[in-house]
């Protein structure tokens, strides 16, 4: 399944340097089960946002996920993509950017003519350049958002809460963030999502904050002592502090680093997939082998 990792270092921009594709896993695995695209996003000291991605189609694709990428900024949203839909190309690749927000997703929703239609009684159907479902995502819930004034909260909610009364879903985990703020839901139960509200503490005998898990790691020596709220798809530190969103769940993270939690579903999608009603294709984009 894709990777998810969202992390808030509060209102002061540190330094961390990610690695998106770790060389010694992407070397043990059959080419076939590489993963497609990689990317991550940053906002600048002015607060306008700053991807860094490529599709993962040739070695030297692989060379730059492997590369050590040195950033600074609040909010960081870094994704490994599994393609389900779409090509592998440049547009296709996460995070997604507009109205000066980042967005990655982990999930599959089914029923794209549907939702291309929908997107264009609301205007929004032009934010599509690729062929994927999770750009659609986006540009519904830029749509809600727009039509809120503004309110993510409230545009992710009915975003959502339209895609789950009105196409098939597997899953529709994801991460959104701004220049000083991070939202992440958890829905269904498909696949995990995690939150660590990490207080200020030395992280090892570097003293660096290190997260690290099968495909995304990150490095920061700004980070060691300070708070900071991770999101990611399965846990990738050794803190006994991380939690799993419930089904439902949405979280907001501000420059307080103070966690806001709320379940806006309380019931499953009304067309909910399993994964045998899932092609071949679809269905190892989510269940990749898991790597040594």
């Amino acid at each position: 399944m894709c990777r998810l990792f969202g992390m808030h270092a509060g209102n002061d921009r540190a330094r961390a340097t990610f690695w998106l594709l770790h060389a010694a896993n992407s070397l043990a695995i059959q080419s076939h089960y590489e993963p497609d695209g990689t990317g991550v996003g940053t906002f600048d000291a002015s607060g306008h946002a700053i991807v860094n991605k490529q599709p993962l189609t040739a070695w030297k694709d692989r060379e730059f996920a492997q590369e050590a990428k040195n950033l600074k900024s609040e909010t960081f949203l870094a994704h490994v993509r599994y393609a389900s839909t779409g090509a592998h190309t440049q547009i296709n690749t996460h995070p997604f950017e507009e109205d000066n927000r980042l967005f990655a997703h982990n999930g599959i929703v089914e029923g794209l003519q549907a939702l291309d239609e929908r997107l264009g009684e609301l205007g929004t159907e032009p934010l599509v350049r690729g062929q994927t479902d999770s750009e659609r995502v986006f540009a519904l819930i830029t749509a809600e958002i727009r039509r809120a004034n503004g309110d993510i909260r409230a545009g992710i909610k009915a975003a959502l809460g339209w895609i789950a009364e009105n196409l098939p879903v597997y899953s529709l985990n994801m991460i959104l963030t701004t220049a000083d703020e991070l939202w992440a839901v958890r829905y269904p139960e498909t696949h995990e999502l995690y939150v660590l509200d990490r207080t200020s503490q030395s992280s090892g005998e570097d003293h660096a904050l290190v997260a690290d898990s099968r495909r995304i790691r990150t490095h920061s020596p700004e980070l060691a002592d300070r708070h900071v709220v991770i999101v990611a798809t399965e846990k990738m530190t050794d803190h006994d502090d991380w939690r799993l969103l419930k089904s439902g769940e949405l979280i907001q993270v501000g420059e307080d680093l103070r966690v806001s939690s709320e379940i806006i579903f309380d019931e499953p999608p009304r067309h909910l997939l399993k994964l045998e009603h899932l092609d071949q294709k679809a269905a190892a984009s989510q269940h990749p082998p898991k790597t040594a």
